[in-house]
């Protein structure tokens, strides 16, 4: 007497692959962020020539941790929709306004403190109008 064996294949959940895809944009544009600081920090510090650049460890490290956001935002797109998830990008833009503020004490003004609030409210938007 023979038995058949069923296989059952898993389908992906959607709405898991979704957030999942999101939470690694999410960690992307925070990557992004901290490299914008060390470039800026980098370029701060920055003495010329070739070997100024090759030994700046600031700038060094700003450029690996972009190469880090590169590498999620490909595994973000993998399963993710590009037009949901890459306006949420834009969220680097807030975390590198507000990294400056706390880093390099820049000013804030009204018009970067609406701009912040623009981008934030654009991104909860656009992140509605995804499929479900």
């Amino acid at each position: 007497m023979s038995t058949l064996a069923t296989i059952s294949v898993e389908q992906p959940d959607p709405a898991a692959a979704r957030r999942k895809s999101i939470a690694l944009v999410f960690c992307c544009t925070l990557l992004g962020a901290a490299a914008q600081i060390l470039m800026k920090t980098g370029a701060n510090q920055l003495s010329h020539g070739v070997m100024g650049i090759l030994t700046n460890i600031p700038l060094i490290c700003g450029y690996t941790l972009y190469g880090m956001s590169t590498v999620l935002l490909v595994l973000a797109l993998k399963d993710g929709e590009l037009s949901l998830l890459y306006p949420v990008i834009a969220l680097t833009y807030v975390w590198v306004t507000g990294l400056s503020f706390l880093v390099f004490h820049d000013t804030a003004n009204p018009f970067k403190l609406v701009g912040i609030v623009i981008i934030v409210i654009g991104v909860a938007v656009l992140g509605k109008g995804g499929k479900r």
